[in-house]
This record gives structure tokens, sequence and C-alpha cells, in this order.
């Protein structure tokens, strides 16, 4: 479904009917965390992924769980040119995920913008441009955006000689954050910039570098009211708190769960005059420390699940909400050796193998995520908060 039939649906459903522009504007408005006063609107796509190649195949309780799952508020990826839209009292979720040179340091999540054939200008103007229009003329919905899974974060931490085309790529991940901030910068939109994980942007020589790069491009976009924050753990299994003691891979980093990745970062951030306000996916940490081996195994990892559901009654004042950014059960990137987009992280030890290519549906990966869901696991808890 397009970004624009979203929008419409939302608006047809329950999006605040409104006969003034300026009634409009503050209905979609909202000040402080934009989770709160709205229900996280259910991807449509990924309902039909479970309905249509999901559930064909499945039976008895474990279908029964599918049909749950399908009804759990989760982002939609808008990858490809052109998109879609979002409302009030739904707040409309969505991953802006296509810079040129998309994911420089990894091979099985490659983009379809390039620099070498105009990539930048036809992110601004191809992709960027047309959101930012569908945002505006449904003014009267709240839209909340994940921005650039793994983008920023690339330039933190791969810009050394054995990464030619993070190096290539740094200038024009910068620009397109600057013009996408500066574009998207309406009173119904929540922006939050991806901020890795803790195994990636946690470790304490990474924590000042990442706020200097994600802060230089919200002052050059003249601090825009929408950029809400920072969204992390984005694709990944980490736990948003680890009671018992740190996996044995995270030594020695004392980030070692987003929680305290999050409390870490956030001094930094104001330093740098970013927002210091979080979310964290939690779509398939429902199992630590599951199957890895190390913390850079990322590709499909084994013996995890579903984890906390989607909200905003979070418990600290940092994170705005937990939501699932990644669908749990479209692969993280095939197995083949013999693929264009083959990534060797997608065979090692950690992962379920075999697997389909990046986006396409994996069956024996979603039926393992329910078989080990777990809503429970990570969860702060506020005192007195009880937990379903």
């Amino acid at each position: 479904m397009s970004l624009k039939n979203i929008l419409v649906a939302l608006a047809a459903m329950g999006a605040t009917v409104v006969a003034s522009p300026a009634k409009s504007k503050r209905a979609a408005a909202y000040d402080g965390n934009p989770f709160e006063g709205v229900a996280m609107y259910v991807n449509p796509y990924y309902r039909d992924e479970i309905h249509d190649l999901a559930l064909p195949q499945m039976t008895g309780s474990l279908a029964e769980k599918a049909k749950q799952v399908a009804e759990i508020p989760s982002f939609q990826w808008l990858s490809a040119r052109p998109t879609t839209p979002v409302p009030t009292p739904y707040a409309g979720l969505f991953v802006i995920y296509n810079f040129p040179d998309r994911d420089c340091s990894a091979k099985a999540s490659d983009g379809e913008l390039h620099l070498d054939d105009n990539g930048l200008e036809r992110y601004q103007t191809e992709y960027i441009d047309p959101i930012a229009e569908l945002v505006k003329e449904y003014d009267d919905i709240r839209t909340i955006f994940v921005y650039e899974p793994d983008g920023l974060a690339n330039l933190v931490t791969n810009l050394e000689d054995s990464q030619p085309k993070c190096q290539g790529a740094a200038e024009a991940y910068h620009l397109s954050t600057v013009y996408a901030m500066e574009t998207l910068n309406f009173d119904n939109v929540a922006l939050y910039v991806d901020g890795g994980h803790a195994g990636w942007l946690g470790w304490p020589g990474n924590l000042n570098l990442t706020a200097e790069v994600f802060g230089n491009a919200f002052k050059e976009a003249g601090k825009p009211k929408s950029v809400r924050g920072v969204a992390t753990n984005v694709s990944n299994y980490n736990a948003v708190l680890q009671r018992d003691r740190a996996p044995a891979y995270t030594d020695p980093n004392p980030n070692w769960d987003e929680s305290r990745f999050h409390e870490a970062l956030a001094p930094f951030l104001e330093e740098h005059e970013f927002p210091a306000h979080f979310i964290v996916d939690t779509g398939r940490s429902g199992v630590q420390p599951a199957g890895r081996e190390s913390w850079g195994n990322w590709c499909n990892i084994k013996e995890t699940g579903f984890g906390i559901r989607p909200s905003s009654n979070t418990p600290t004042e940092l994170l705005d909400a937990f939501v699932w950014v990644k669908p749990g059960g479209e692969s993280d990137g095939t197995s083949d050796e013999e693929a264009v987009r083959y990534d060797t992280m997608c065979s090692s030890n950690s992962s379920v193998i075999p697997a389909p290519e990046a986006g396409d549906w994996f069956q024996d990966y979603f039926e393992m995520l329910i078989n080990n869901a777990n809503p429970l696991q990570g969860l702060l808890q506020k005192q007195g908060q009880e937990v379903c």
C-alpha cells in the first residue's frame, strides 16, 4: 500500500475532521512525546504479508498467534520511490530508507539510488520531496518517521580505508540528512534519526562523535522542531535492560543494553544541541542473549523471538516509546553465496539458514519469533506499573 493510500485510509478511519486550517494544524501537532494521545497504526503491508504468506502455511494455536501479531502496530518501510501516509487519533509509522549508496558497509541492503547516477539529487527531488508533499497535504494526521537505519551510524564508525564506499558516501549522507530535516519540518511530523544500537555506537569512544555527527546536521538544518530524537536497536536484537548480567559478547562495553546506551548518549546529544529523546525497536529482542556468537552478528539471528509490544508507556523520561520497526518475518539477507547481494554475515553460525533475499518473507523465521515470543524480556518497569 502506498504512502498516499495509507494517509487516505487513516483520514477516513479516524483522523480528526476539522473545519479550518488552524484546527487541522492543532489536531495533528504535538507538544512533548508524539506517541502520547494517539494510537499507533497497524502496518497494512505487514498485516497482508502475514495473512497472505504466513497463515496459509500455519494451523492451530500457531496460526491464532500469527493473527494477533498481524494486528500489532509496526513501521512501514519507504525504501523506494514514490511512497506513503498517516493520522490522528492514529499515528502513522514510517521508515525513511533510501540513501544514495545506502548501507555503504553492507551488501544485503544496497538500495536503488547511487551517487554515480545522480543519486543525491534524486533522493531529494524524487524521494524526500514527494513524502513532504503528502505529509503537508494530510496535515491533520500525525506522522512519525524513523530516519535512515544504519545511515549516519556508518559515518561514525566506517570511514576508515577498509570502507571506501562509506568514505565516498559521507558527504551525501550528511547533505541528504540536512535536506530531509529541513523539508520534513511540519507540525504534524516527528522524526527520529537512527542511532545504531548499544553494540555499535554505544561504546564510550563513539558517544561524542555520534552526538557531533547528529548535532552538526541538526544545527545546519536550522534545528527543526520536527526532529524529536534518536531511534535505536532498529532491526537488531538487544534488550532494553539486561537485569542480570551482561552477555559475554558485550564485554567490555559498559553500555551493554539499550537503556544504558540511551543514558550514556543523552548528555553528549545535549552538549551538541540535539534532542535527547529515544525510541527503541523491541520487535526481535524477546530472547536474551539469543543465538549470537558476537555482537557484530546482525543477519537473521537464531533463537530469538518477538519482544516488548509497542507502547508509549515507558519507565524513563528519555524513552518516548517501545516500537516494532523491523517487520518480524522479513529476511535480513540471503544465505545464498551466489546471490548478488550476499553478505557473509547471513551464513554465520549465528544465523538461521537457509534464508531468502533481504525483505522477502521468511516463514521459518516468523514461526521462530512467535514460538519464542516474550513481551516482558528486558522491560524496565515504573514502580507499581503492571505488565501484561
